[in-house]
C-alpha cells in the first residue's frame, strides 16, 4: 500500500468534465484576463463564504498583500500575527516596509492566541492578521473586540480554511478582508496559482479591485499605485468547476479526521500523542496535525519506508528565520510555537483517502511507538 499525502488527480473523475468546458469557454472568447468567468467566481465565492463581495487575485501570497495595501499598511507600521504559520503571512507584511509583531500561538488549536495579543498592541499597531490555521478558525470574537477597542483592521489570513465555520460565521466574513489561496493543495486548489480576497464594504471592494489592475478604475489613468493581482481566467474555470464540490470534499475530510481520532483511541495511543482539536465548528481539515513530543523524525522515516507520506508545516517559527533576524527574537521568545514546529507531523487527509487505508496508517504508528 502507497499512500500519498495529498492525490489532487483523484478528483479529476468528477471534475474535468466542467473544467474543460469552462477552459474551452475561455479560449473560444478570446478574453483571458479577467471577464465572466471570474466574474462568476467572484459572486459563487462571496456567497459561499458569507460576504458582500469578492476580489479574484493572482496567489494567496497577494491576497494578503493588496488587503495589506488596500488598508494603507505602509513603512513603519505594525501588523500582529502568528509566528507559526507559513511564510507568505508575515513576508507580505514586511514587503510593505511594515513590522512584523509576532504573537505566540494556543496549544491545542496552533492559532494566535487572542489573550496575549494586547500587550503587544503599541501606537504604531495598524492591523491584526489572524490565521485560520489547518482550516480550524481562530478564535475571532476577543480578536474582534480588540480591533474595535483600538481601532485596528483585521485581515484574515484564510489560505487554508474555505468553508471553515466560527459560531455560524464562515472564515473569511468576519474581519475586514478575508484572504483565500487556490494553490493545487488546497482544498479548493486551482492547476496553478490563484487566490481571492473577501469584503462585506463597498469602499473596500472599490479599493481592492482597483489596486488590482495598476490603481486604474479607467484604462491608462492612475488613482494610485498597485500591482497586477489579476486572477488568470483559466484558474478562475478550473476553481469554478471545482466548487460545486468542495463541501463534499470537506465531509469526506472531516470523517477521515473522526476516523483517525477513533483508531488512535481504539489502539491506545492517545497517550503517546495528540490529536487535532475542534474548538470551533467547524474545522475542515485542510491538514490533520498530531502531535507526537519524542523521535518525530524517526517516525517519519518509518512511515516513509512504509510508503506513507507525511510532512511538516512548519519546522522553523518565522521569528527564528534567517530573513527575521532584523526583528531580535531569540529562541524561546514564543515558546508555544517552537514546540509546535519541533513535535508536529501532518498525516495524509485528502477527501479519497479510505478507510482501510486510515487504518493502516495509524497501524505502522502504532508498530512505531510500541515496537
Amino acid at each position: 500500500m502507497k499512500i500519498p499525502l495529498l492525490d489532487i488527480p483523484a478528483s479529476y473523475d468528477k471534475v474535468l468534465v466542467d473544467v474543460e468546458k469552462n477552459i474551452n469557454q475561455i479560449i473560444q472568447s478570446g478574453q483571458f484576463i479577467l471577464g465572466p468567468i471570474v466574474e462568476e467566481l467572484e459572486k459563487k465565492i462571496s456567497s459561499y463564504c458569507k460576504t458582500n463581495y469578492a476580489v479574484g487575485v493572482s496567489s494567496g501570497t497577494d491576497a494578503l498583500l493588496i488587503s495589506l495595501m488596500a488598508a494603507g499598511i505602509k513603512e513603519g507600521d505594525e501588523v500582529i500575527t502568528s509566528p507559526f504559520t507559513f511564510f507568505a503571512t508575515a513576508g507580505s507584511i514586511a514587503r510593505l516596509g511594515a513590522r512584523p509583531v509576532f504573537v505566540d500561538i494556543e496549544k491545542n488549536s496552533f492559532n494566535i492566541n487572542p489573550n496575549l495579543i494586547e500587550k503587544s498592541i503599541t501606537d504604531k499597531t495598524r492591523a491584526i492578521i489572524p490565521v485560520h490555521l489547518y482550516g480550524q478558525s481562530v478564535n475571532m470574537d476577543p480578536v474582534l473586540t480588540l480591533a474595535k477597542k483600538h481601532d485596528l483592521v483585521v485581515i484574515e489570513d484564510a489560505a487554508q480554511a474555505i468553508g471553515s465555520e466560527y459560531k455560524g460565521r464562515r472564515a473569511g466574513s468576519m474581519g475586514d478582508y478575508g484572504c483565500f489561496s487556490f494553490f493545487p493543495t488546497k482544498n479548493l486548489g486551482g492547476f496553478g496559482d490563484g487566490g481571492m480576497v473577501t469584503m462585506s464594504s463597498e469602499n473596500i471592494y472599490n479599493k481592492v479591485k482597483t489596486l488590482r489592475v495598476h490603481g486604474s478604475n479607467l484604462k491608462y489613468y492612475h488613482e494610485f499605485i498597485g500591482g497586477n493581482f489579476r486572477i488568470d481566467a483559466l484558474q478562475a474555470g478550473v476553481v469554478l468547476a471545482k466548487l460545486k464540490y468542495l463541501d463534499q470534499w470537506t465531509e469526506k475530510r472531516r470523517e477521515n479526521a473522526q476516523a483517525y481520532n477513533s483508531f488512535f483511541k481504539e489502539r491506545g495511543l492517545t497517550n503517546q500523542l495528540t490529536v487535532p482539536s475542534e474548538d470551533f465548528a467547524k474545522h475542515v481539515y485542510n491538514q490533520y496535525v498530531i502531535r507526537i513530543k519524542k523521535k518525530r523524525t524517526e517516525l517519519r522515516s518509518f512511515l516513509n519506508e512504509n510508503n506513507i507520506s507525511t510532512e511538516i508545516y512548519y519546522p522553523l517559527p518565522l521569528h527564528l528565520q534567517n530573513c527575521f533576524a532584523y526583528l531580535g527574537h531569540k529562541q524561546g521568545a514564543f515558546p508555544e510555537s517552537e514546540k509546535a514546529a519541533n513535535e508536529t507531523i501532518a498525516l495524509p487527509i485528502f477527501p479519497e483517502l479510505t478507510q482501510n487505508q486510515i487504518s493502516y496508517i495509524v497501524d505502522k504508528i502504532d508498530d512505531f511507538l510500541n515496537k
